[in-house]
C-alpha cells in the first residue's frame, strides 16, 4: 500500500463500517452508527488491510475483517465510557453514548456491535479454513486473554500502587491485544507465512504499548478540546501511569523505545513496509 492510498483506504474503511449495519428498522441502528460514526482514527482497520496487502492480499479481502476489528474496538469505547467503568461523558468531542442515548441503550448498542462483528467476520469471500482461523483469533484477542482481561486488571489497579510492569500487563491486553489482532487478521486474509504473522504480532505488541504510553501522556499534558475526551481521568481514577511512574520525560523515552521496536519489527518486509513505518511514526508523534 502507498502513502497517497491511505485516504483511499479510509474511505472504504467508513463506507464499510456504514455498509454492515443492521436495517434502517433495526432498534440499535442509530446507537450503532452513532458511535461508528464518531470519528477516531481507524488505526485498526488500517492495519488489517495494510498487512493484507504487505503479506501479498488484496485489500478488499480483507475489508469485513477490517470492519469486525473496528466494530469491536467501538463496543469497547462504548463500554468503557460507562458509569461503572471510567464513567466519561464525552468521546472524541461528542457525548459520549450512555450520554446520547441512556445507559441501557449504550450498553445493548456495544453488544449489538460486538454480536455483529463475528457476523461480519465470516462475510469475507475466503476460504473456510481461514474464515474459522479469523474467528479464533478474533475471540482470543477480544477476550478475556485479551483486550477484556486487561480491562478486568486496569479495573483492580485503580487506587492500587502499581509498577511500569504491572501497566505493560495490563496494556498488553488491555491496548495491544486488539491492535495485534488487526494486524493478525490482515495476514490471515493472505494466507500469510507463520513468519510474517510472528513480525506482525511482535509489531502490534510493541506499538499497542507505545500506543498506550502516549495516551498516558497526552492525559497529562493535552486538553479536552484537543483530545475530544475529559483530561486528567487517570488521576480522578486514581490510576497508576507510565507518567505518573516515570515521569513526563521518562514516559516519552519509553513511548519512543517501543515505537523504535515496532519498527525494527518490519524490517523482514524491506520497503513495502514503509507506510506502516509511517503510519507507527505518526502515532508516536500525535496530539490527540
Amino acid at each position: 500500500m502507498k502513502i497517497q492510498q491511505l485516504n483511499d483506504c479510509l474511505a472504504e474503511v467508513n463506507q464499510a463500517l456504514s455498509d454492515f449495519l443492521p436495517e434502517q428498522d433495526d432498534p440499535m441502528r442509530e446507537v450503532m452508527a452513532y458511535s461508528l460514526a464518531n470519528g477516531g482514527k481507524r488505526v485498526r482497520p488500517f492495519l488489517t488491510l495494510a498487512f493484507c496487502e504487505l503479506c501479498g492480499g488484496k485489500r478488499e479481502t480483507a475489508l469485513p475483517f477490517a470492519a469486525a476489528v473496528e466494530y469491536v474496538h467501538t463496543y469497547s469505547l462504548i463500554h468503557d465510557d460507562l458509569p461503572c467503568m471510567d464513567d466519561d461523558d464525552m468521546r472524541r468531542g461528542q457525548p459520549s453514548s450512555h450520554i446520547r442515548f441512556g445507559e441501557a441503550n449504550a450498553l445493548l448498542g456495544g453488544d449489538a456491535l460486538l454480536t455483529r462483528a463475528f457476523g461480519i467476520l465470516v462475510s469475507a469471500e475466503l476460504p473456510p479454513s481461514l474464515l474459522v482461523r479469523a474467528v479464533d483469533a478474533l475471540s482470543l484477542y477480544a477476550g478475556t486473554e485479551g483486550m477484556i482481561g486487561g480491562q478486568v486488571l486496569d479495573l483492580a489497579g485503580e487506587g492500587q500502587k502499581q509498577t511500569v510492569s504491572d501497566l505493560k500487563k495490563t496494556d498488553a491486553g488491555k491496548t495491544a491485544a486488539l491492535i495485534k489482532c488487526a494486524c493478525v487478521l490482515g495476514c490471515i486474509a493472505a494466507d500469510a507465512s507463520w513468519e510474517q504473522i510472528e513480525a506482525a504480532e511482535n509489531f502490534a505488541d510493541n506499538l499497542g504499548i507505545a500506543f498506550q504510553i502516549q495516551d498516558d501522556i497526552l492525559d497529562v499534558t493535552s486538553d479536552s478540546a484537543t483530545l475530544g475526551k475529559p483530561v486528567g481521568s487517570d488521576e480522578k481514577n486514581e490510576k497508576s501511569t507510565y507518567v505518573s511512574l516515570l515521569g513526563l520525560d521518562g514516559a516519552r523515552k519509553e513511548e519512543q523505545r517501543y515505537t523504535e521496536n515496532a519498527l525494527r519489527s518490519l524490517d523482514i518486509f524491506g520497503q513495502e513496509a514503509d507506510v506502516l513505518r509511517r503510519f507507527a511514526s505518526g502515532l508516536s508523534n500525535r496530539l490527540s
